[in-house]
């Protein structure tokens, strides 16, 4: 039986989640875990006698987490594009200074 190798999409969708914070770059580790996922589970469909079900519905699970980590990315990835579209530079500016000035006291 082969076996389905799904420490490696949870791992990136996992890191994907926590750099949603960061302007929604996640996705660069989100995106390639969710395709592997859907990869891995055409495989095991295409001859699910060589894999065992529980693999499979692990496998699953894990593009369900990776799809999850994709969607919170996307959506602060537009968040922070939306917002750069729609607010004048200046204001971004005064919000740095305001920050700098509070980390300074």
């Amino acid at each position: 039986m082969k076996r389905l190798n799904t420490t490696t999409i949870y791992v990136l969708s996992v890191i994907s989640i926590l750099c949603c914070c960061f302007a929604g770059l996640g996705i660069v580790l989100a995106l390639p875990a969710f395709l592997m996922a859907n990869k891995k589970i055409k495989e095991a469909e295409l001859n699910p006698q060589d894999y065992d079900a529980e693999e499979i519905k692990g496998m699953k699970t894990a593009k369900t987490v990776a799809m999850v980590a994709l969607i919170m990315n996307s959506a602060a990835l537009l968040f922070v594009i939306y917002r750069l579209t729609t607010t004048d530079w200046s204001v971004f500016m005064e919000e740095y200074q305001k920050a700098i000035e509070q980390y300074q006291q």
